[in-house]
């Protein structure tokens, strides 16, 4: 979750500041803690004995398509109002990151209270 939280206030600071030229220094800064601390949830995850990993890509790839739909709907927003150059960069990196932790989180909530019958 602090992961995520961290990649959602970057994206807030950058859209809030929006048409206005601003700074990406803290965006960069929050999506690379995101990213790193998301690497490092994912491969503790991967280490997990008996994690019900089947049913934890069932539920994630799923997931995962509707995120990418909406996070492909948000970059059509951020592109139709003519944000450009490294603004766009970071939002999409920030949306593409955004897109895999929600379903990541989801996948873990199912999977891991998953009891096999």
């Amino acid at each position: 979750m602090t992961s995520m939280a961290l990649i959602v206030a970057g994206g807030i600071y950058l859209s809030a500041n929006l048409p206005a030229h601003v700074s990406l220094t803290p965006a960069v800064i929050l999506l690379a803690l995101s990213a790193a601390l998301m690497t490092f949830n994912l491969l503790s995850l991967s280490r997990v004995g008996g994690f019900a990993w089947a049913r934890f890509f069932a539920v994630a790839r799923w997931a995962l398509l509707a995120y990418l739909v909406i996070a492909g709907m948000l970059e059509f927003v951020f592109v139709h109002n003519h944000v450009r150059g490294g603004t766009l960069v970071v939002l999409t990196l920030s949306l593409l990151l955004f897109a895999i932790h929600v379903p990541a989180l989801i996948g873990f909530t199912v999977a891991r209270y998953h009891q096999a019958a």
